[in-house]
């Protein structure tokens, strides 16, 4: 059991520090050819710090472990809401630009009631997961004539500069990819064998977990981007994240192995995630900042969710 958990934090650590190269990469990388910031944060960033979830869950799914891998993708929505939005938000509050509130938040709030319907079946299959993938490829065809169309002003980097930076962060992107697929497998090895020795089903660790240790990436770089308020970043990062997770994760996965979904993830996780992801746009809707105290109320539910889902799981 000892060497179990030793292997799970290595997992843990592997997968946070490959996730950080991958997000500083590629954040460098996009601003570096002009792309607007909040447009970094919900294609570029949010694409790189979704990865330790389209790991950590094709590494399940392949392994027949399906709580794992959608319990995971669950969790981290929730967690990118409650835990990280709120805690970037109590450090500083958070402007949100007129577009998040009318398209984005809408967009991932509509993405996240489809994936519910889909699972009321019990599961997701192939045709479930192309719909997801191919909502994501909308989604980003839309950031990307967003990024055309309202280009960043200013005066672009050097050739030579440019290029040279290329060169560094294309091969960090690559040495983080091959960080993040040896840290989730790790991860969920050592997960099983956890929950079962432990008594805990796999859909509450993958929910609890997993999912806060597969959110990590998202948690550096919106604490970061907040603390040097680069607020287009931080919430970008969290609304691109939680699309990226549906669409891109969950897209891709049923698509290789047909995931078969607890019941219990559609009567309480999955309500809850819809309840957060609903409940921002109340917070946002009139003066388009989420405040120190909407943080806090963000904190104080995710902080609730956890604890339910660990009464019920001994209950």
């Amino acid at each position: 059991m000892l060497w179990t958990i030793v292997l799970f934090i290595a997992g843990l650590l592997i997968l946070y520090g490959a996730a950080e190269a991958l997000v500083r990469c590629s954040a460098r990388l996009a601003i570096s050819l002009g792309i607007r910031p909040l447009v970094v944060g919900m294609t570029i960033v949010a694409f790189a710090t979704s990865m330790p979830e389209m790991m950590v869950s094709l590494a399940a799914a392949v392994r027949g472990s399906s709580d794992i891998a959608a319990g995971n993708i669950v969790g981290s929505n929730i967690a990118n809401i409650g835990l990280i939005l709120g805690l970037a938000a109590c450090i500083q509050p958070l402007q949100v630009v007129r577009s998040t509130v009318w398209r984005e938040i809408p967009f991932m709030v509509a993405v996240s009631l489809l994936l519910a319907l889909f699972v009321l079946d019990g599961g997701l299959g192939f045709s479930d997961g192309l719909v997801l993938f191919l909502l994501l490829l909308g989604f980003v065809y839309y950031c990307v004539r967003s990024a055309n169309a309202e280009p960043v002003s200013g005066k672009p980097p050097a050739t030579s500069v440019r290029q040279k930076v290329s060169g560094l962060d294309i091969f960090g992107i690559v040495l983080g990819i091959c960080g993040l697929a040896l840290g989730a497998e790790m991860m969920v090895r050592s997960a099983v064998v956890i929950a079962k020795t432990l008594g805990v089903s796999e859909l509450v660790i993958g929910v609890t977990i997993i999912a806060v240790g597969t959110s990590l990436p998202e948690l550096a770089a919106s604490l970061v981007s907040a603390a040097r308020g680069e607020m287009d970043i931080s919430v970008g990062n969290v609304i691109g994240s939680n699309i990226f997770n549906l669409g891109f994760v969950l897209g891709i996965c049923p698509m290789i192995r047909p995931l078969v979904v607890d019941p219990a993830l559609l009567r309480f996780e999955i309500p809850v995630m819809l309840l957060f992801s609903v409940g921002v746009l109340p917070l946002v809707w009139r003066r388009h900042c989420l405040q120190r105290w909407h943080g806090a109320l963000l904190l104080l539910g995710y902080l609730g969710f956890m604890g339910l889902v660990f009464i019920r799981s001994t209950g």
